[in-house]
């Protein structure tokens, strides 16, 4: 049985980010929440408002054996902008910052390492923060699954998830679930 790891990103919208990484092979669960921030316990009415620091963020649990940290940080760096300065598309404010909350030295480093990739494709602009150690707080659970369950039916996520799924599709395709 192979050890499972937790990694926590922000890319915008977490609905958004979360249905990507669902997807992905070695990804054993996703967990939206709020990370960052100086409010304990947020709501998500409290961080939308922008005024507590948290970003909406996920929590990937991964199989390393599967799914190397650096892929999965190559993943996210891909299916998001990470060149928008505290925004992704129409969703504006610090909660939608791009980010990368390692656990500790060696994912600081990867977290670099990634950041340094996603700069040679986007020409230096990259805008993605490392940051931490935070305290994680699990959203709300009408929030989780969300693409699963009433994304289907949201007009934003209709808009904004396919092309995010397309991309992963065919950048990452040995990666996608069947």
């Amino acid at each position: 049985m192979s050890e499972h790891r937790a990694a926590i990103v922000a890319g915008g919208c977490f609905w958004c980010t979360e249905a990507v990484f669902r997807d992905v092979i070695g990804v054993n669960d996703v967990e939206s929440g709020y990370i960052g921030g100086a409010v304990p316990n947020p709501s998500y009415k409290a961080v939308c408002s922008g005024t507590t620091g948290h970003a909406e963020a996920i929590r990937v649990t991964y199989d390393p054996a599967q799914l190397s940290y650096g892929d999965l940080l190559d993943i996210h760096m891909a299916t998001h902008d990470p060149t928008q300065l505290n925004r992704q598309g129409n969703d504006v404010g610090t909660q939608y910052r791009s980010a990368i909350f390692p656990d500790g030295d060696a994912e600081r480093a990867e977290a670099e390492a990634a950041i340094a990739r996603a700069n040679a494709d986007h020409g230096g602009k990259v805008v993605t923060t490392i940051e931490g150690p935070a305290i994680w707080y699990p959203a709300e659970d009408y929030h989780q699954l969300y693409w699963e369950g009433e994304g289907q039916r949201n007009p934003y996520c209709l808009a904004v998830i396919p092309p995010k799924l397309q991309k992963l599709r065919k950048s990452f395709a040995a990666r996608v679930k069947a």
